[in-house]
């Protein structure tokens, strides 16, 4: 994958909102066999993390968003400004034709061992990207929006 490509997506990630525009992420970009591998396995053995030719493991910063919103900014917008990065990211690969899954499921000490992620940081995602050999049929189904929405 070409790095201008890579760091197009990075910086749709870049520039999500966040609250008082703090900030608080950072993104391990791994193309590593090896790292690779250890990632899978903190996923808890999905193959196909393994088999990406990138990852991206989002963290939170909690203490960045503390400084100045306190317990909430740690335990809750900064992992509320990495999601809207995240997501960010995943549109912007998407409109280059990138595939992408947002993986959650993972062992968290697991991941910080794999890559030496120091403890002010938390990972939040691991991001699968590159070019799929097939794309997926689209969802068509959602839950109407009657069963989610409340006008007040």
């Amino acid at each position: 994958m070409p790095r201008e490509l890579l760091e197009q997506v990075l910086e749709a990630a870049r520039w999500a909102p966040s609250a008082g525009n703090l900030q608080p992420w950072f993104f391990y970009v791994i193309t590593d066999p090896g790292r690779c591998r250890c990632l899978a396995a903190a996923a808890w053995g999905q193959r196909f993390v393994g088999e990406a030719p990138v990852l991206i493991v989002a963290c939170a910063e909690p203490q960045r968003s503390a400084q100045h919103y306190g317990e909430r900014g740690r335990s809750l917008y900064c992992l509320q400004d990495t999601a809207a990065a995240i997501q960010n990211l995943l549109l912007a690969a998407t409109a280059y034709g990138l595939g992408t899954c947002w993986v959650g499921a993972f062992d968290e000490n697991q991941v910080r061992h794999c890559l030496g992620i120091p403890p002010e940081r938390r990972p939040v995602a691991i991001i699968t990207l590159g070019y799929p050999e097939s794309w997926p049929e689209k969802r068509t189904s959602r839950r109407p929006l009657h069963e989610i929405v409340k006008y007040l």
